[in-house]
């Protein structure tokens, strides 16, 4: 496999192809946006009918507290009425470690029983940000703790959100979630670790308890050499790409909004990282997703209890 680094040439180049290219024949999935936020409002047709036009299938729609959780819900319910033409909108339900002081006290009953409802496919996003702190961090890693037990007494996978301190030694969000995750046998719900910022330690780690990595818009800039290499490194069956739309925008568009339409960067990035087609990328993270988050088997669940909700 090749390795080369790709200089800002390389990647200029890259991404005036990736941005001509819709790619029709490929099916793209955008693990992790968040359309239900302000930057979207009045906007999530043309936003999913531009991911549509750029090859994008899927995209789940991580939510960030209890508010959002309804939000993402009602707009994956939206998507299954036909609203949005050519792409399956998916949920998650949980709280981002920034809101945890705000169910410290536990998760409220409202929240936890959308996890049954089948449009919601993950519980998160969930886990510790040591950069911003805008939670205690015993918060946080109590909060996480419980997302983890409700994943697994609802069988779906967790979304795992984790951040440094700006010097590691301040907070280190990947080694202390990685002993949390150990103690509560995350493995038996399994999820993956979203917009991956670590090491290739911390992916080996994750990858060790069976969870996939997810790259973001981060992997695409010029000075991320790192974070390529560990794009490198995870095995293609456990690996997926995300936008976290409307945040991190990829090299081609930095200083925009972002939206799902703009993964195909990630894509793009990815495939010459390892040196693969993007076609032979996009059908495994298809797969990759699909193992993961049972879209296929939900879909043809809903679509029965909707059939029998009939006669």
């Amino acid at each position: 496999m090749k390795t080369s680094k790709m200089n800002g040439a390389a990647l200029a180049e890259l991404f005036e192809r990736a941005d001509a290219e819709t790619n029709g024949a490929i099916s793209l999935v955008d693990s992790h946006c968040h359309l239900d936020m302000e930057e979207f409002s009045g906007e999530v047709a043309e936003t999913l009918k531009r991911a549509r036009d750029a090859g994008v299938r899927r995209v789940l729609l991580a939510a960030c507290d209890e508010a959002s959780s309804f939000a993402v819900l009602k707009l994956a319910k939206s998507g299954d009425e036909g609203m949005f033409p050519g792409v399956e909108v998916w949920a998650s339900a949980g709280v981002h470690p920034h809101e945890a002081s705000a169910v410290s006290k536990g998760l409220p009953d409202e929240l936890t029983d959308l996890s049954s409802n089948k449009l919601v496919a993950a519980i998160g996003e969930t886990g510790l940000d040591f950069h911003y702190d805008n939670s205690p961090r015993l918060d946080q890693a109590e909060v996480f703790e419980r997302h983890i037990v409700w994943a697994k007494r609802a069988r779906k996978p967790l979304i795992i959100h984790l951040r440094n301190a700006n010097v590691r030694s301040d907070g280190d969000a990947y080694r202390e979630a990685g002993a949390l995750m150990k103690k509560n046998s995350a493995d038996d719900c399994g999820g993956v670790i979203h917009c991956f910022s670590g090491e290739r330690g911390d992916a080996k780690s994750a990858l060790d308890l069976g969870f996939y990595i997810s790259f973001a818009g981060p992997v695409t800039y010029q000075k991320s050499e790192t974070l390529r290499e560990v794009a490198r490194y995870v095995p293609l069956d456990r690996l997926l790409c995300e936008t976290d739309s409307p945040y991190l925008a990829p090299q081609g568009k930095r200083g925009r909004r972002n939206e799902p339409a703009h993964v195909h960067f990630v894509y793009e990035t990815i495939s010459k990282a390892r040196d693969i087609p993007l076609s032979d990328l996009a059908r495994a993270v298809w797969e990759n997703a699909e193992n993961l988050f049972r879209f296929d088997a939900a879909k043809a669940s809903h679509g029965q209890a909707n059939l029998e909700s009939r006669h």
